[in-house]
């Protein structure tokens, strides 16, 4: 879903006007920018993405009825729209493959020779 469609959702739930959920939306989705394809929900659509999101936006926003709505519970919703759950980190991470880069740098072994 696009975020308009999402903030879309977030006005039917919690009122007030669509502008007021559209950057939390296109934040969740901005990984899009760096890799197109589901795999950007990585980053921002997990039980830790939520942390992130309330960390940028704030605890709560004011919508444009003067009402107090949770940017977790928002996020939330979000999440719920594109994958039917909220999933953890660990559930993404565990479907990579470790690489040998993703380690310490490989380091050089030097040897010498002793008479």
């Amino acid at each position: 879903m696009e975020a308009w469609i999402h903030a879309k959702s977030s006005v039917k739930k919690w009122g007030g006007k669509r502008s007021d959920y559209l950057e939390i939306h296109k934040a969740m989705d901005h990984s899009k920018c760096a890799h197109a394809s589901m795999k950007h929900r990585l980053i921002f659509h997990s039980s830790y993405g939520l942390h992130l999101i309330c960390a940028i936006f704030g605890e709560t926003i004011i919508n444009s009825d003067n009402r107090e709505v949770g940017v977790k519970e928002i996020a939330e919703q979000h999440i719920i729209e594109d994958l039917g759950r909220i999933p953890s980190l660990d559930e993404w991470l565990k479907e990579l493959t470790f690489q040998d880069w993703m380690g310490r740098p490989y380091k050089k072994k030097e040897t010498y020779k002793i008479f």
